[in-house]
Formats: C-alpha cells, structure tokens, sequence
C-alpha cells in the first residue's frame, strides 16, 4: 500500500452544460469548468506575466484541510474545507476574499494512509444552489444566497457507500432533476441519481465500486447520456432513468490501483485513461453500439490529471505521480492515439486549456503558462504563486485564477 500512500498526495479532489442557470459567460460553477472539460471559456490568456508572477489581488491564509477545488458563479466563490472536525462550505467574496456565509456539518471522516484530511469532491453550484459531497459520503444542498441547508444525505448510512482507500471524491454533476454520484454503495447503489429538491433517491443502479473519478454530460447520438468512469470501467448511463447503454471494464488488475481521472466526450468519441499498466482507451459511439477505436498503455496513461481536447488533439500528462519517471506533458492525436510530442520530466500537476493556451498548477505550487499545439510546447511564463501540496483544481473565472494549497487560498490577476 506505499505506492497508494504516495499516489494519494498527488490526487486531486477530484460533466453538465451551464446554459440557464443564471452564470456569466467566463464563471467557473463546477468541477473543470462550465463543460467540465477543463476548458476555460472566457479571453485568452495572451500576455506573460511580470518577473515576480502574476498580481495578488487577495490572499485568505489558514484556511481548513481539503482538496476540493473551488468553484465561482454570480460574484461569489466557493471554498469546501474542513475547519475544526467540521466540513464547511463558506462563501467569499470574489473581489474582496470577504466571507459572506458559512454552512458546516459535523464530520467523522478520517482519511486512510495518510492522505490528509477534509473533502476531496468539488461542489457544483446550480442556480440558487450548492451541491457537495464530503470524504464521509454526506451529500448537502445549501441555498447559495443565504448558506441554509436545504437537505442532507448521509450515502453511507443510507446505502452503506464505502470511503474507499481514501474517502469518497465524486464531485457532484446535475442534471434535470437529478444529483448523479458513483458512490459505491451496496444492493445495486454503485451510482445514484438524488432528487436536486428533496435529496430523496430517483433511482440506482450497478454494483460498481466508487473511483476518484466524476462523471461528465454528453450528447451522443442524439441523446442525453451520464458518462461515468468508476473503479470497474466506463459506464454510460441514461440520466433520466438509470438504464444502462453502454460497459467497458477498464481498470488495472492490482487491487492497489485507482482510476481517477474524469472521461472526456468529444462528439461521439468518449476517453478514458488510468494508469497501472492500464492506459488509456478511446470508443465510438454509433447506432449498433459502441467501438473501440484504440486503446494502450503508451500514448496518454494518466494516473490522476483530466485530459483536454483541442482542434483534434488531446493535452494531458502521462506517468505516475508515486513512481518514476516523472510525468510528460504529451500532445496526442485523439483518432488514434499517435503521441505528437512528449515534454518529458514536466511534474504533477492540475490543469486547464484557454484557447492554445494550457495553464498548469503544479503540486509544487508553481503556476505554468505555456502555448500548447500539434506543433510543440513553449513555455511562457512560471511563479511560485502557492506553496507545495497544491492539490486542489484550480478555478479561473472572469480573468481571475483562484488556487490554493494546504493553507491558503489565493485571487491571481490573469492578464
């Protein structure tokens, strides 16, 4: 289990379509963004930033344990952490950093090897809304106006969910009426669709055990479909009802093993990637099914980071966190896995695409800035912004990045 201890200080806490919800264009609602794709819809980052790294335009010191990472809507962002034994979901100021409400809960979560403590699973805020999962498995609407809890369910008493090796993590995705989880739950609970309203179960389905993984929404063929990658494979789900479409078991044969990072749809085609000699698969959806278009351990094998789409190509890094070597940043054609070009000895790091542009929060705390095409990687700027331990996906909101580290939440000017 070392390996596992040292993959977990690396793993980030770890998909729906921000159209009516009242959000502005360039918000940051949920996990990875408003397409949860790790894409940032707002200006391009164009310009580099000054030698001492890019403006503080305010900082929140000692600030409680937790990897969840922060979403922003409306003027307000969301910071889920632990303070005192107590998961707290506090609302700030975007402006100011300024606290605007609490709303806490007791928690009896201890984190397994060593992993550190606090919630790991992004919040979603939708509409007057907030949506979050502790390490624990209790699952909380707050009013996003006011921080009062609407409702609350404990999924471990409920459906007797696991905290698995090291708590629960799926960030929430809505979706109609629904709160869709994989939460690893017993009697056929492994992924459970709660009324948004009432907390109150719609439906349930699969024996799957929980990932580190969450789900992302996608059009294929036509139709609305969850798609989820839990610690037994892909799974894609109707959302309305909990039918089963589609099934692919990938996952390594260790039982140490973990699969982490989010699937990626692009048009028809869905992309998964784990590490443990496993690596990543990609299918095509069509009207008799699904295909696998290609699958290897050699192109794009992503032990925790999400991996983003562009004009064709995917960015992401390939390699493990708890062993070596150290991670390559790698562009690869996504018709067929061909590696276009391999950065290697890049790090561990979170990350988000603005145009050509890819932005990386490393685990170091430094913030990278560099220009990513089929052509190559070129490096534009870098600052230490945040201290080491920066575990947390990042949130970048109207030409505003928020990170944060083990004690410290930070507002950065992105010019």
């Amino acid at each position: 289990m070392s390996l596992l201890k040292r993959f977990f200080c690396h793993l980030p806490a770890l998909g729906f379509i921000a159209l009516g919800l009242g959000l502005q264009a360039a918000d940051w609602p949920q996990y990875l963004g408003p397409g949860r794709d790790a894409v940032y819809p707002g200006q391009v980052l164009t310009r580099a930033w000054p030698s001492g790294g890019p403006k503080v335009l305010w900082r929140k010191r000692d600030i409680g344990a937790g990897m969840s990472g922060l979403v922003v809507a409306k003027g307000r962002v969301i910071l889920f952490h632990e303070v005192n034994r107590y998961d707290t979901i506090e609302c700030l100021d975007v402006k100011t950093g300024k606290s605007l409400w609490k709303n806490n809960y007791a928690s009896s979560f201890v984190a397994g090897y060593g992993s550190g403590a606090g919630p790991r699973a992004t919040p979603a805020i939708i509409g007057d809304r907030v949506y979050t999962m502790g390490g624990q498995g209790i699952v909380v609407c707050t009013d996003f106006g006011v921080g009062k809890t609407i409702w609350k369910v404990d999924t471990q008493k409920s459906y007797r969910a696991s905290d698995g090796f090291f708590g629960m993590a799926c960030s929430p995705l809505v979706e109609g009426n629904a709160v869709l989880l994989n939460i690893g739950g017993e009697a056929g609970a492994g992924i459970v669709a709660l009324d948004k309203n009432s907390g109150k179960l719609l439906w349930k389905t699969l024996d799957d055990e929980a990932s580190y993984s969450s789900p992302v929404l996608a059009m294929l063929h036509g139709k609305r479909r969850a798609v989820f990658f839990t610690r037994t494979g892909l799974a894609v789900i109707d959302p309305a009802s909990g039918k089963i479409d589609f099934q692919n078991r990938w996952r390594a044969r260790i039982h140490a093993s973990v699969n982490a990072a989010a699937p990626l749809v692009v048009g028809e085609r869905i992309f998964v990637t784990s590490s443990y000699n496993t690596g990543a698969l990609v299918v095509q959806a069509a009207t008799d099914g699904y295909k696998t278009l290609w699958s290897n351990d050699t192109s794009l094998s992503s032990q925790y980071t999400s991996v983003m789409h562009r004009d064709g190509f995917l960015y992401g890094t390939h390699g493990r966190a708890d062993a070596p070597p150290t991670p390559a940043l790698r562009c690869v054609e996504l018709a067929t896995g061909k590696v276009r070009w391999s950065e290697d000895d890049f790090g561990d790091c979170l990350m988000m695409l603005c145009g050509d542009r890819l932005l990386a929060l490393m685990e170091t705390g430094e913030l990278v800035l560099g220009q990513a095409s089929p052509a190559g990687w070129k490096e534009i700027s870098r600052a230490q912004v945040v201290g080491s331990g920066a575990r947390s996906q990042p949130a970048l909101a109207n030409g505003r990045l928020y990170v944060r580290d083990r004690n410290q939440l930070v507002c950065l000017e992105m010019p």
